[in-house]
């Protein structure tokens, strides 16, 4: 696990896919949710920054990530995320929940918030990231 924001860990892709060249953020307590959720995401492409598993910590790391989206476990040692996908959505960076609890873990004064149940598939977590950031511009 990442928990330095200030020299966060950055897990190149190691090939090309739907979500190639993407930076996600991961934020996630559990070493074996995390290495999960990597392994799919490096598998589609992506550039992976973290894993974070406290709020503290992910919340010095979403002051300044540069990240195209973020994967946040609503639970992290007891305490909720809600301040991470916060400032991350004052940034502009979406983010997607990921909790046991399903849209029961979506506070109602976030309803908008999309939450992606665990346990996950890989192809349910990369659709759900794909309909979370723009279209590439073809190039």
């Amino acid at each position: 696990m990442s928990d330095n924001p200030a020299t966060p860990h950055v897990k190149r892709p190691q090939g090309q896919g739907v979500l190639a060249g993407r930076r996600v953020m991961i934020v996630e307590d559990e070493l074996l949710v995390a290495m999960l959720l990597e392994e799919a995401l490096v598998e589609h492409g992506c550039e992976i920054v973290g894993p974070f598993s406290t709020v503290e910590t992910a919340l010095l790391a979403a002051r300044g990530v540069a990240a195209d989206v973020a994967v946040l476990d609503v639970n992290l040692r007891g305490k909720r995320v809600y301040p991470v996908a916060e400032l991350l959505e004052a940034r502009g960076i979406p983010f997607l929940l990921m909790s046991g609890y399903g849209r029961e873990g979506v506070p109602p004064e976030h309803a908008h918030w999309i939450a992606c149940s665990k346990p996950f598939l890989p192809g349910d977590l990369v659709a759900a990231l794909l309909g979370l950031l723009p279209a590439p511009v073809p190039g």
